[in-house]
């Protein structure tokens, strides 16, 4: 199946002069959805996960699907003020000022070995900073995955040193 036929390309959304990759005309798609799932737990399946973890909020959908498929848990990387426990936080830069995503302090344990999960490679920026954070706690990077890579930004750049994967290029 080419699932790069079920994304929806919306231009100049959010902003003039940029496409925007609508990624829910492929999860509305029980089929395309399940075809993107299987090829995840594929590329996952032997890389010895004890946690997936997905980036505030496209990344939850196959991050939480994905996890559940492997048989381990789901952790929520937010932004800054949504957790309500006691949280770690890392701060990163963006083109226009600083963001800020965070993890419960209990999420993962000294030798968790992590999936990461986001829907879209862009600069690779938050990518970047999930990366820091989930570090920060003991755990590992085993792999990194994406729906889609959008190769033209060089995201990947910012990920040397990981295992990054994406079904779908740009």
């Amino acid at each position: 199946m080419e699932l790069e036929k079920l994304i929806r390309d919306v231009p100049d959304f959010p902003v003039k002069g940029i496409i925007f990759k609508d990624i829910t005309t492929l999860i509305k798609d029980a089929g395309g959805f399940a075809e993107a799932l299987d090829r995840f737990y594929e590329m996952a399946r032997d890389k010895g996960v004890t946690k997936v973890a997905g980036i505030e909020a496209r990344g939850f959908i196959f991050g939480g699907a994905l996890a559940a498929k492997l048989g381990v848990g789901f952790i929520p990387v937010r932004k800054k003020g949504k957790l309500p426990a006691e949280k770690i936080s890392e701060t990163y830069d963006l083109e226009y000022g600083t963001d800020t995503i965070e993890v419960h302090k209990d999420a993962f344990t000294k030798g968790d070995n992590v999936l990461l999960h986001d829907d879209l490679l862009a600069t690779g920026g938050t990518m970047e900073a999930a990366c820091n954070l989930i570090e920060k706690t003991g755990a590992e990077i085993v792999q990194i995955s994406f729906l889609i890579d959008l190769t033209f930004l060089k995201g990947k750049d910012k990920l040397k040193g990981y295992d990054v994967r994406s079904l779908i290029e740009y």
